[in-house]
């Protein structure tokens, strides 16, 4: 057995925050794989089902995230599992919108639910690093995990939690690369251009210098219509 916990904190009032992607991704997973309804247990909500072969046990923590290793670690000695047995779906913000990176061990990065499970059950799991990027200062990054996605942000994140739940077999069989490219394909084909509102607006006109600007335009010369220039006019472009 193999344990997928995504993490985030319980309640409605918390549904929709970027701190929330972990439970995103484990609910996308459940729909798409139809893994069994959610029950409560080890201090969490579980679900269970098959992927890549392997029985696999979802867990999103009900304790808050700054606990979440309470939860998780109680699921891993239930089963006598390792940690090597643990996949955590987790936001960073150290990674751009959208961006998903995979790795092994490490550490916590600030992060409080990362910080908890390292306490309870060591370092030695896979981690699946979700992007939700930075505010660009350390004052507001509090706000910004506790904020929801915006609404445009729902057109990449759709994409994503689709690719996560659609290649989370590739995790349970250890092919870490395998997913990360996959995730980065699916991105990169289905977030295009849909229509003309959605292309760069066009460049604007080169404007005139300042001081072409401030030069009086001078009137266009007259045509003579009679005389000799005339008539030489008239032999240069034809003109009767």
């Amino acid at each position: 057995m193999l344990v997928f916990a995504g993490l985030g904190n319980p309640g409605a009032k918390y549904a929709n925050n970027r701190h929330n992607v972990g439970f995103m991704a484990a609910d996308a997973i459940a729909r798409r794989h139809s893994f069994s309804p959610w029950s409560k247990k080890f201090q969490g909500l579980i679900s269970e089902g098959t992927l890549g072969g392997e029985k696999i046990l979802l867990i999103k923590p009900q304790t808050f995230m700054n606990l979440s290793g309470q939860s998780v670690g109680e699921a891993l000695r239930f089963y006598k599992l390792e940690p090597s047995a643990l996949t955590v779906f987790y936001d960073e913000i150290d990674l751009a919108a959208g961006k998903v990176r995979v790795k092994v061990g490490g550490g916590s990065g600030g992060h409080n639910g990362i910080r908890s499970l390292d306490q309870h059950v060591g370092n030695a799991y896979r981690r699946v690093r979700i992007g939700v990027g930075h505010p660009g200062v350390k004052e507001m990054v509090h706000g910004h995990v506790l904020g929801d996605f915006a609404k445009a942000d729902r057109e990449w994140l759709d994409v994503l939690l689709d690719a996560i739940a659609d290649d989370a077999g590739l995790l349970a069989k250890g092919d870490d690369n395998s997913f990360m490219n996959r995730i980065t394909l699916v991105l990169r084909d289905k977030l295009v251009p849909t229509g003309d509102d959605d292309r760069p607006p066009p460049k604007t006109p080169k404007q005139q210098s300042h001081v072409r600007q401030a030069r009086p335009q001078q009137p266009a010369a007259k045509v003579p219509e009679s005389g000799p220039m005339a008539a030489m006019l008239k032999k240069l472009f034809g003109k009767d």
